[in-house]
């Protein structure tokens, strides 16, 4: 069977289209989860447009053997695993974007990294809001598949709010046409959110419609940094309670540290938490808003405020605030968590995953999207201390545990992935989970499409 498949590709794609190289295959196995199940592919197919990715997927319905969907490989929970005798289709060659000022709109190949978007939009002065700290090298079809968010989701949303339409190739090969230009379009049910979020296994994305937003007015950013984690994330809730702020952003002690390693731009070592704030109002309105952040800041104990109108030494704290996740993986292996809860509650998944750590020994650095109450718990742990591994798998599943005992959840962007699998059912609940698994089936009987991931 492998053999037959090898030469329907063959004989249906371009030679240079397919990799089939032991070798070359290896680097298209793992995110940046490196799940240490990634199976060996078959083949990996280097898609260029929506009908080749309609061929891999027939060829491979007709053999019932799994596809998996691959944009950048910047994942971070294991959703573009490589499956055992399957066919990965890349999609980072399918690049192309196209802005349209007049209806606001751009039509993205989900090759394309969010920064090129960005990029391609700012030409026509508009904006493409969601930013993960990844945007530089992730791609847009991943940011889909997962639902990202980013810095500024706190004010602007995430990655759905801004989709309108999209191809979406279907398990059975077909391509079909969800949404469009169109800001309101109520026809039918919402198919185009069906998707989002999705992590390919309903159907492969090969083109977007994304709605973009006039330019992004020029920030006011302050720094503040606590001695305690009651402190920050009191300022946060009180912060919450009055304005809505364009960033929002927490980093522990640990995080602000492997920054400083990194970085030596002055961060205060022993500081227990720090909060990244924009305000990007007009004038004098992010003025006031930044003014009453200070007196908020001061009431809770802050230890320095620093606020700026500079937008390059505004940007540099933002840079340390997205270097957090690679400057922690530099202390080791690290299992990256995406657990979100009720912002009340933040104060405690904080303060739990701190006895957590104490409790198992083991170190956690947590940085958070903290405006919405979304947490990245990165657990580091030494590859050649198979008791310190086992001790952070214990601690991992506690934090889930912790995050929906506290009312939350165990992904808020990143996917649930291969990791989060184990703690699916339970998050959702019986009934949710059927009816979950009930839209699969309907749309991928054979469960063909990224099979492992999620369900």
């Amino acid at each position: 069977m492998s053999a037959e498949v090898l030469s329907a590709l063959s004989a249906a794609l371009p030679a240079e289209a397919i990799v089939t190289d032991p070798d070359s295959m290896d680097a298209y196995r793992w995110d940046r989860a490196n799940d240490p199940d990634a199976g060996m592919p078959l083949a990996i197919v280097r898609a260029t447009s929506t009908e080749d990715v309609q061929t891999v997927v027939r060829i491979a319905a007709a053999a019932k053997i799994p596809v998996v969907p691959r944009g950048a490989g910047s994942g971070l929970s294991g959703g573009s695993s490589a499956v055992e005798g399957g066919i990965i289709v890349c999609l980072d060659r399918m690049r192309e974007i196209a802005v349209d000022p007049a209806t606001r709109i751009a039509v993205v190949q989900p090759g394309a990294f969010n920064a090129e978007v960005k990029a391609a939009a700012a030409e026509h002065g508009l904006w493409y809001p969601p930013d993960p700290s990844s945007y530089e090298f992730c791609s847009i079809g991943g940011n889909v598949a997962t639902n990202a968010g980013g810095l500024c989701c706190v004010k602007y949303g995430v990655t759905t709010d801004y989709v309108l339409g999209m191809t979406v190739v279907l398990a059975d090969g077909r391509a079909v046409e969800l949404g469009g230009p169109r800001v309101k379009d109520v026809a039918g049910l919402s198919l185009t959110k069906l998707f989002v979020g999705s992590e390919g296994t309903l159907g492969i994305i090969t083109e977007v419609t994304l709605r973009l937003i006039p330019a992004q007015l020029p920030p006011t950013t302050l720094v503040a940094t606590f001695p305690t984690l009651e402190g920050a994330t009191q300022t946060v809730l009180d912060i919450c309670a009055q304005m809505r702020l364009s960033m929002l952003e927490f980093m522990d002690r640990a995080s602000i540290n492997a920054v400083e390693d990194e970085l030596r731009m002055g961060l205060d070592r022993e500081a227990a938490g720090m909060l990244v704030i924009q305000s990007d109002e007009p004038g004098e309105y992010a003025s006031g808003q930044i003014a009453t952040v200070e007196e908020l800041c001061a009431k809770n104990g802050a230890s320095e405020v620093y606020a700026t109108d500079d937008a390059d030494e505004g940007e540099a704290f933002v840079t340390a605030r997205r270097m957090a996740i690679p400057a922690v993986e530099k202390k080791g292996t690290l299992l990256l968590e995406d657990v979100g809860v009720p912002l009340p509650r933040l104060g405690d998944l904080v303060v739990g995953i701190e006895r957590i750590a104490e409790d198992r020994d083991v170190l956690i650095s947590v940085i958070a999207h903290a405006g919405d109450g979304n947490t990245h718990p990165l657990l580091i742990v030494d590859p050649t201390d198979a008791e310190q591994r086992a001790r952070a798998d214990i601690a991992y599943g506690e934090v889930m545990d912790l995050a929906t005992s506290l009312g939350g959840t165990i992904t808020g962007e990143h996917g649930v992935g291969r990791l989060k699998k184990p703690w699916l059912a339970d998050y959702l609940g019986t009934d949710v989970m059927e009816l979950n698994l009930r839209i699969k089936a309907a749309l991928d009987p054979d469960n063909i499409l990224n099979p492992g991931a999620v369900y």
